[in-house]
This record gives structure tokens, C-alpha cells and sequence, in this order.
């Protein structure tokens, strides 16, 4: 498998997937403001949750700032519902069961997981700024803390 990463400058590929509450979000939708969109491996999974948590908490300061905040998983719309009213998530969830924006953005391939080689969901944030180009492409990031160091390199820390 070719894994295709990233990087600053590049076209953010576009997408229309369904959010949880059954509406379509297409990223060229939000043309003219600054998107974060992050990918994580499964809803309702410690480490997932308590990095959707850490947007949630963010997102009043994110928002003053211009950003929009978008989680994408492979997730079943169903289990996306479940886990925003379980947590309070108040950004949108979106399912990508076929992979096929995970792949575009290079957060879906080879990784290591617990010292073993597996294919699998690259834990990756973009941001993605209001021309719809990449701003930065972070891949392998941590569930603990990720927010706060975007954060700090979005220079709003």
C-alpha cells in the first residue's frame, strides 16, 4: 500500500461525508475560515475520548479564533450519535467507514502499535486554512495533550 502524507502547502483533498446527525459536511463548505480536522481510530475508546473531550473543552477559544473543528473516524453514524451525547462533543463527527478520506490525508496505513507493525488509523490532525490548503499536517500525534500542543503551534497557547 502507498501511503501518501501531507505536507504544508499541499491541497487539502476535498470530501463530503455524514456527521452523526445525518447531514452531509463537505470541507469546501467551510471555504473562508481555518479547519482543524483530525482523524482517530474509534469513538468511545479511551484515548479517543479523552482527545474529543480536549477539542470540546477548546472549543470556545478555537472558535473565537476562526477554526472549525471536525473528528473524522470510521465509525458508523449511529455510534458517532452515541458518543457525542455520551461526552457532550459540540463539533461535528464524521464516518468514514470505506476509508476513503482517511487514505487521502495519509492517516490511514502502516504504524506501530505497541512494537508491532499494523495497518491501521494514523492517529493525524490538519489544520487546514480558508483557501483550502494544509497548513500543517501532524501524523502519529498523542491522544493526551495534542490540544495544547496544537495550540501552542497555532500560536493561541
Amino acid at each position: 500500500m502507498t501511503e501518501s502524507k501531507l505536507a504544508p502547502g499541499d491541497a487539502a483533498p476535498d470530501f463530503t461525508l455524514p456527521s452523526g446527525d445525518g447531514n452531509d459536511v463537505t470541507l469546501d463548505s467551510f471555504r473562508g475560515k481555518r479547519v482543524i480536522l483530525y482523524f482517530y481510530p474509534a469513538a468511545m475508546t479511551p484515548g479517543c475520548t479523552k482527545q474529543a473531550c480536549d477539542f470540546r473543552d477548546n472549543l470556545g477559544q478555537l472558535t473565537d479564533e476562526g477554526f472549525v473543528v471536525l473528528g473524522v473516524s470510521k465509525d458508523k453514524p449511529a455510534k458517532l450519535v452515541k458518543f457525542a451525547e455520551r461526552d457532550g462533543l459540540n463539533f461535528p463527527l464524521l464516518s468514514d467507514p470505506e476509508l476513503e478520506v482517511h487514505k487521502a490525508y495519509g492517516a490511514y496505513g502502516a504504524k506501530k502499535l505497541y512494537g508491532k507493525e499494523v495497518v491501521g488509523v494514523i492517529r493525524s490532525t490538519f489544520v487546514i486554512d480558508a483557501d483550502g490548503k494544509v497548513e500543517q499536517a501532524l501524523y502519529n500525534v498523542k491522544a493526551t495533550g495534542h490540544v495544547a500542543g496544537l495550540k501552542k503551534k497555532l500560536g493561541l497557547a
